[in-house]
């Protein structure tokens, strides 16, 4: 009962927030937020009561790997659903709100900096309770099934605060999304309970190697057996958290296959630089070195399941998802900027130029955004989705670019400054055809 007056509660204050009168008495905002601290409360009770109610099993017998998730309204799984449930729909307008709040305004400063706010991960995750989410309900966590649909939506809606912040707030939770999907009932009991603590660990995902044309299924790095498990050799590039994380999931030759090793950053023969690349300035990324790491035999992550290709699918439609929300959020910029400039007496919007120029990138958002959704839910009801992925990855690599090119036009000579955000924007959408993956749904 008390779940649905809150459900109640929040669905009016949400609708308020984005009714003619709350636009009308400047209301728009405290209703916004409002609905923001009241879901985040929600998230933050509901993880507690499921951490005080589950006890961490210590049974082998127990995996986490959940079942498909079913829909509430027994719907064929052959169907293609746009509709979205209301725990997603809460979910987002937390999230949402949390990217306009915090992110947004902290984004600039971060990417001068080369760095995240202090503390970020440790707000973000006491303030969202992400990591709660991350973690099955047997292991203490609240997450009640693997879902890529709803991770895409919150990749989405992070990067519409910020692409590059977006990414350094996903790649721990990747890491642990992994080892829910991949990892084996020890690994899963060794690892995962550390991202129910208070200030959970930094971690990220290499795969991306040097050198040009580089394609995820042609790895160098080689991780060979030995006597007390394996001996990792090798190079990773634009790593995020290079220099922070405690942990790098890392992905190596193994028996003639690629596969995903834990490969804790504190171990003898890691180097790691960093390497500031053109964009993702916030994410610090580097470069790090496997220089004949010794890893005991349970590193590799692999519970008898494992798909390389579909590991690497659902990367790409990570960054699809964070594509998406950073060019719905320039789209959302340009709007009311073409509505307000004038020129030769006019709203530059008046003009066909422009105006059919904004039409294209609506349109291009609305079909990114659906190959992205409809891939992640043929993911999430265990259908093949690689072709889906590809064709989301192809899409948003290209016309990303080319929104983010067309946001830089529209705003003239204020497109080339850091006054506004259009050429960070630019820089960051660039990396969806540079890298290959790196963060996994």
């Amino acid at each position: 009962m008390a779940k649905d007056i809150q459900g109640l509660g929040l669905a009016l204050a949400s609708r308020f927030a984005g009714s003619r009168w709350a636009e009308k008495y400047g209301l728009r905002k405290p209703a916004q937020r409002l609905a923001y601290l009241s879901t985040r409360s929600g998230f933050r009770l509901a993880g507690q009561l499921s951490a005080r109610r589950r006890q961490p099993s210590t049974s082998a017998a127990n995996d986490a790997r959940p079942a498909a998730a079913q829909n509430a309204d027994s719907r064929s799984a052959s169907l293609f659903d746009l509709s979205l449930s209301e725990e997603q729909n809460l979910i987002r307008s937390s999230v949402r709100a949390y990217a306009g709040d915090i992110l947004r305004p902290a984004a600039a400063a971060a990417n001068e900096q080369g760095q995240p706010p202090q503390a970020f991960h440790q707000r973000l995750m006491s303030e969202l309770g992400l990591g709660l989410f991350s973690v099955p309900e047997h292991l203490g966590g609240s997450a009640p099934h693997y879902s890529p649909v709803t991770s895409a939506l919150i990749a989405e809606d992070l990067a519409w605060g910020d692409f590059s912040l977006a990414v350094t707030a996903l790649a721990p939770l990747a890491v642990a999304n992994a080892i829910v999907r991949w990892g084996n009932p020890a690994q899963q009991q060794r690892w995962l309970p550390q991202w129910l603590q208070e200030t959970p660990p930094l971690a990220a995902i290499a795969v991306q190697e040097p050198g040009p044309l580089f394609t995820p299924g042609k790895l160098t790095t080689h991780a060979r057996a030995s006597r007390k498990g394996f001996q990792l050799d090798g190079e990773k590039t634009l790593v995020p958290l290079a220099s922070s994380a405690a942990l790098f999931l890392t992905a190596a030759v193994s028996e003639g296959r690629p596969a995903l090793f834990l490969v804790p950053a504190d171990s003898r023969g890691v180097q790691v630089s960093p390497r500031p690349a053109m964009g993702l300035k916030a994410a610090g990324c580097g470069t790090v070195t496997f220089s004949k790491v010794t890893l005991d035999a349970d590193a590799r992550l692999d519970d008898g399941h494992f798909c390389y290709a579909d590991f690497i699918s659902l990367g790409q439609l990570h960054w699809c998802a964070l594509a998406v929300g950073t060019c719905q959020a320039a789209l959302d910029y340009l709007l009311p900027y073409c509505n307000e400039r004038r020129a030769f007496g006019e709203p530059i919007s008046q003009r066909q130029s422009v105006a059919f120029m904004l039409a294209d990138m609506a349109i291009e958002v609305d079909a990114m955004r659906l190959l992205t959704w409809r891939a992640a839910a043929r993911a999430e009801q265990q259908l093949p989705f690689r072709r889906e992925a590809f064709l989301a990855h192809t899409l948003c690599s290209e016309k990303a670019m080319q929104i983010a090119t067309n946001a830089v036009q529209l705003l003239g000579g204020h497109g080339f400054t850091k006054e506004h955000p259009a050429e960070r924007w630019y820089r960051d959408l660039r990396s969806l055809t540079c890298i290959s993956s790196g963060l996994h749904l």
